[in-house]
């Protein structure tokens, strides 16, 4: 998996209900979208029940299997950093292409079922009018409500895409082992600035990472720059320095909250608590440092970086108008007609 793992390997509660999403709606108006034909209830006259039929399938399925929030949170992320917002993750493999789920950017992701479930739903109330593309953003908005976090207006009116884009994940999909630099780099290009990336980080503060993203930083010696308290639980969750990928060995990335998004992921980065690299660097860059520590302090400031980043993750060159296509199954492209 990849710098994204909200190990949920994560990507990653978000905004207080009424004074929060005030400002993420000032925030949000500061930045100009990649594309203005995306609107708020897009769906309101093709498919009105459309939200609140995705809504109520976040809701029913998290009560069922928690840890669908996490993935859902995490799909916006890996579909809409790499080049465009338009569920080309979703898609399975074909003799002709690969899937991005297959490849090791997308290590630990699961739930795409859930989706379909989410789709099928959709379409037994209006046939052919909602995309794959915006249920994976409405889910994750509705699901961010499930893991305590607020709701947050997100745009839609997104087409699918019919081809994979798995080639381009590591161009588009920082690493946890990438330098801050090149994090920053690769969120800039879609116009999320350093408060933002910083923000967008926070996901880690739920879900878990598996040993196999961690035991470099474990074996055969110890990152010293670990907190020594947090060594033996670690070294208890990850026994094994090869560990095996299909085997449930993981460590929950925040132990004290986790099945919350909160703002405590900064303060166990500060204490040296990070399990990723990146985490760890975002904790000490003299660029990301100041924001780690505001964040830390403020919750209702990272709430607030969050939601408007997530508002520029999503509007990140989507399909629209004629382009695309509104997929039947989100895991298939359309055939196209003779």
């Amino acid at each position: 998996m990849g710098f994204f793992q909200l190990s949920l390997l994560s990507l990653f509660t978000l905004l207080s209900f009424s004074s929060s999403l005030a400002v993420a709606g000032e925030e949000g108006a500061k930045f100009c979208p990649k594309n203005s034909s995306l609107v708020l209830n897009f769906y309101k006259e093709s498919c009105p029940q459309a939200e609140e039929i995705i809504k109520t399938q976040v809701q029913l399925l998290y009560k069922l299997h928690k840890n669908t929030a996490f993935s859902w949170l995490r799909n916006i992320f890996h579909d809409c950093a790499v080049q465009s917002c338009d569920a080309s993750l979703l898609l399975d493999s074909t003799r002709r292409s690969v899937s991005e789920k297959e490849m090791d950017r997308s290590f630990g992701m699961r739930n795409f079922k859930y989706i379909e479930t989410i789709k099928e739903a959709v379409e037994r109330e209006c046939p052919g009018v909602v995309s794959c593309a915006d249920i994976l953003v409405l889910s994750a908005r509705d699901a961010i409500v499930e893991i305590g976090g607020p709701f947050i207006p997100l745009k839609t009116g997104r087409r699918d895409g019919r081809k994979s884009r798995a080639p381009l994940l590591e161009q588009y999909l920082p690493d946890h082992n990438e330098s801050i630099s090149s994090v920053l780099d690769k969120f800039s290009a879609i116009g999320i600035d350093t408060p933002g990336v910083v923000a967008l980080l926070g996901s880690h503060s739920v879900g878990r990472t598996h040993c196999t993203k961690l035991v470099h930083r474990l074996y055969p010696e110890v990152d010293p720059n670990f907190n020594p308290d947090h060594v033996p639980h670690m070294l208890k969750k990850c026994p094994d320095p090869v560990p095996n990928p299909k085997a449930v060995q993981y460590v929950r990335n925040d132990r004290g909250t986790p099945m919350k998004l909160d703002n405590n992921y900064y303060r166990n980065i500060l204490d040296d608590k990070g399990l990723l690299q990146v985490d760890h660097d975002l904790a000490h860059d003299k660029r990301t440092r100041p924001i780690v520590k505001k964040m830390a302090k403020n919750q209702n400031y990272f709430f607030r970086e969050f939601a408007r980043a997530l508002q520029i993750l999503s509007e990140n060159n989507p399909l629209t108008g004629d382009k695309g296509e509104i997929r039947k199954r989100c895991k298939v492209a359309n055939k196209r007609s003779v």
